[in-house]
């Protein structure tokens, strides 16, 4: 039989939902000291477009907390409640004054008097019914003034009146046209235009293991004082057996050294050092295979135009990190400009020489990192690049003249990839740590 009511709080599920098996440290010193369990997938937490995987529920004076800051919740709704609520808001304050002067001309006695006697003044001329008193009001707080309609010195109540609605009238008018514009320039939608690479990778950089995400700006406009952070989030045990499903972890992304802020013109590849302090720093390739954690990317910055602080955010699942690969080059050189080209912004191609074991093994057992001489995607671009550059620049004669440079940058690309081949198998003997 089934179980019919499943703990909130539990970590056990099936198979069939796509559970692995994880291994946690045993409390208090019972046991063997490891506990195997069934854990369940990982929903995300941050959506790749940014958007929050959260769901509040029971919040006590919800709609009176939102009511008491109506500026941000105006600004927050759709805008087809904001329609909404701009149409209303403008229909109820003219029905409102123009039920005021109707009770206003009903009291004085204009009701009884619509022809005009020439002895009798009424409070607000041809204001004979509820009609024409709602298009008084509008004509007053619209300032539309067709001067068919005005109010008189007769009535001191009614010049109140009008004064009134054309002070609420503006504030409204504020109001509203405000709420509008700060919805339409709000910096979310700048966001859109911030691109993060489909998924995160691990290779070497300068002879250290390094997670690695491109970041791209597809406007021309910059983002002023842009910089970078990021979060690990994963499910923890404290020593004290309390349960903490998103326990969040700083990733260094070069912040002591300045490195988080960037210059984003060109896309940039964001990277971390997998070192003593990182949190990925015991994991090899094996171990993120079933790793169960998310790790949150955010983009901050200005926005030039407005000078309004934007964010945007993405996040990688453990399976959306590619281990030994490296991103695709993005920007290429040409006759005098750079030239980026965003079809291969998300492509990335496998590195074979990347150690397999986790940067604590390396550091620990010495791992011998191959030559930084060996042959790389990278490298093979840089040589076909310049080679069509000669071409085209070049005329037959001067093609002549460099023929000789030509064949020594062919023996050159034939020496790396001699190179490659000679590290992978130093590489094999050291990959069995």
């Amino acid at each position: 039989m089934s179980v019919g009511r499943i703990n909130r709080y539990s970590i056990v599920s099936s198979e069939e939902e796509g559970l692995r098996l994880t291994t946690m440290h045993g409390m208090n010193g019972f046991g063997n000291g490891k506990i195997h369990t069934r854990r369940k997938c990982r929903n995300r937490f941050v959506k790749k477009n940014g958007q929050c995987n959260v769901q509040f529920a029971n919040m006590d004076d919800k709609s009176q907390r939102y009511m008491a800051d109506i500026f941000t919740t105006c600004v927050d709704i759709r805008w087809r409640w904001m329609l909404v609520v701009f149409t209303l808001v403008f229909v109820v304050s003219w029905l409102a004054f123009g039920l005021a002067f109707w009770v206003i001309a009903l009291l004085h006695g204009d009701l009884d008097n619509p022809a005009g006697d020439d002895n009798f003044t009424p409070c607000v001329l041809q204001v004979n019914g509820f009609v024409a008193a709602f298009l008084f009001s509008i004509e007053t707080q619209s300032t539309i003034g067709y001067g068919y309609r005005c109010v008189t010195e007769e009535c001191p109540v009614a010049v109140f009146m009008v004064v009134f609605q054309s002070i609420v009238g503006c504030i409204i008018d504020c109001f509203m046209i405000g709420a509008i514009m700060a919805k339409m320039a709000r910096p979310k939608k700048r966001a859109q235009t911030l691109l993060f690479s489909h998924n995160a990778v691990i290779a070497m950089r300068d002879g250290k293991l390094c997670l690695m995400w491109r970041v791209g700006n597809l406007r021309k406009s910059h983002i002023v004082e842009a910089h970078v952070r990021a979060q690990l989030i994963k499910p923890r045990i404290t020593d004290e057996g309390e349960y903490i499903p998103l326990d969040q972890i700083d990733i260094n992304v070069g912040f002591d050294k300045g490195l988080d802020r960037i210059f984003l013109v060109s896309p940039i590849t964001i990277l971390h050092e997998i070192d003593e302090e990182s949190p990925l720093f015991g994991i090899s390739k094996q171990d993120l295979e079933t790793a169960d954690f998310e790790i949150v990317v955010i983009l901050e910055g200005m926005v030039e135009a407005t000078a309004m602080t934007t964010q945007a955010r993405s996040s990688y699942l453990a399976s959306e990190i590619l281990w030994g690969h490296r991103f695709e080059p993005v920007l290429f050189e040409e006759k005098n400009l750079y030239k980026v080209d965003y079809s291969h912004f998300h492509k990335t191609y496998e590195v074979p020489s990347t150690p397999r074991c986790s940067a604590k093994d390396m550091v620990e057992n010495k791992f011998l990192v191959p030559s930084s001489n060996s042959f790389c995607y990278e490298n093979e671009l840089a040589f076909l690049s310049r080679d069509d550059e000669e071409e085209d620049v070049g005329g037959g004669s001067r093609a002549l003249a460099n023929l000789s440079p030509d064949r020594s940058s062919r023996h050159e690309f034939e020496r790396l990839q001699a190179t490659r081949a000679l590290d992978q198998r130093s590489y094999r003997r050291e990959s069995e740590i």
